[in-house]
């Protein structure tokens, strides 16, 4: 019996280890929700504690979070807006998580990140949206991938934030949507 119930226990071991995403070598390019492995290797994995630190240590903080849809009884030419909950001070990058790889969106997300840094690739940056999310993990992928030194991943997003600190509104950020019609 004791040998039964150990076999079963490693075989749920085992599955709960293959549960676990890992982390792929290059960009994600699946389902956008689901869940993200618990590293990025050239980045830091921050808890909301940590981004409160950095926050106020003056990191560029990049929300990431898709834009919502705009919505079907809006007409075509009607101009939309969409505002977002974030942390204060946010900018936001809207899907610009996506696991997009065409070197135009990689080329514009680098230029956008470049110009909110001002080419300083030391300075701190962390990337976020929502909890179970890839799309601030392959934001910092892509920091990483540009050469960028002080990358930090908050897997936790706005919801943790807004467990601890209140969050404020954001709209999308103008030169990024420019960027990216």
């Amino acid at each position: 019996m004791r040998a039964l119930f150990a076999v079963f226990f490693l075989a749920a071991l085992a599955l709960a280890a293959a549960a676990q995403a890992l982390e792929p070598k290059g960009l994600w390019t699946g389902a956008m929700h689901g869940e993200t492995p618990k590293t990025l290797a050239g980045a830091q994995v921050v808890d909301v504690q940590t981004v409160a630190r950095l926050k106020a240590e003056g990191a560029l903080l990049i929300d990431v979070a898709e834009s919502p849809p705009k919505p079907a009884h809006m007409s075509p030419n009607m101009p939309w807006l969409p505002i977002h909950m974030s942390i204060p001070g946010a900018i936001w990058l809207a899907n610009a998580g996506l696991g997009n790889l065409s070197p135009e969106f990689q080329k514009h997300f680098g230029a956008r990140v470049a110009a909110l840094t001002g080419g300083d690739k030391m300075k701190a940056i962390v990337a976020f949206c929502h909890p179970r999310c890839w799309g601030s993990w392959n934001a910092a992928k892509r920091l990483v991938m540009l050469g960028y030194r002080k990358v930090y991943w908050f897997p936790g997003g706005v919801e943790a934030w807004e467990n601890k600190y209140a969050a404020a509104p954001v709209k999308p950020d103008a030169e990024w949507n420019d960027l990216n019609r």
